[in-house]
């Protein structure tokens, strides 16, 4: 099988993967079934859609419907599974790793084949893989999780930042795209089973603020 074709087989996975985990961020605000497939669809191709709005490309789910296909299946299949058993969220996890990786690839070769810069490649690749995650959150009223402590949006600059120095200075595709999959998926994973996290900024204390905390401690 072609690298090319194993991206789009584990593209379509990451799609569906995604559209699950818009589902369950819709299920915990107990939004119907309509807002519940909204929030599927803009988080499992919001990414993909504003980069190519973004690089004056056609909107790829538009000539090629099977993604709205899958996503609207799979956020059918979760809504009525889950009122049963409980989501198995490790496995989704796992499979978001993969999603996150196969999206910031997609979305750097994409740049690359145009003959953009190197920043635009890698700023491209994370796009593809946090915005949707981050209009899904903004549309349920939560912090975006890329601006939260989670190490999501590190690693999608890290794989996109080894695919570009990879294409750049080995001018070997397969192994930039292969690489770079495994540090996305490896740090998000090492982030999830380790609960490691990025440092958290710290309230700034302003002088008005320190008086008050002063003088109550008298």
């Amino acid at each position: 099988m072609s690298i090319s074709l194993s991206l789009h087989y584990l593209d379509l996975l990451g799609t569906v993967v995604f559209a699950i985990t818009g589902l369950l961020a819709a299920s915990r605000k107990q939004l119907d079934l309509f807002g519940a497939i909204v929030i599927a669809m803009v988080t499992a191709i919001g990414g993909g859609t504003l980069r190519d709005i973004i690089l004056d490309q056609p909107v790829f789910w538009i000539s090629q419907p099977m993604y709205i296909y899958v996503i609207v299946l799979s956020a059918l299949f979760m809504f009525f599974y889950a009122r049963f058993k409980p989501a198995p969220m490790r496995l989704l996890l796992l499979l978001d790793a993969l999603g996150l990786a196969v999206f910031t690839v997609i979305g750097a070769q994409k740049a690359m084949a145009l003959g953009l810069s190197d920043p635009i490649v890698i700023m491209t690749g994370i796009m593809t893989g946090v915005a949707g995650g981050v209009i899904r959150d903004v549309l349920v009223g939560e912090v975006p999780l890329i601006l939260r402590k989670e190490i999501y949006a590190t690693a999608s600059f890290l794989g996109a930042s080894v695919f570009v120095l990879v294409n750049d200075y080995a001018h070997q595709t397969e192994w930039a795209i292969g690489l770079a999959m495994l540090v996305v998926f490896g740090l998000r994973m090492m982030a999830i089973l380790r609960d490691y996290s990025l440092p958290v900024f710290s309230p700034v204390v302003t002088p008005t603020q320190k008086k008050h905390t002063d003088s109550s401690k008298k």
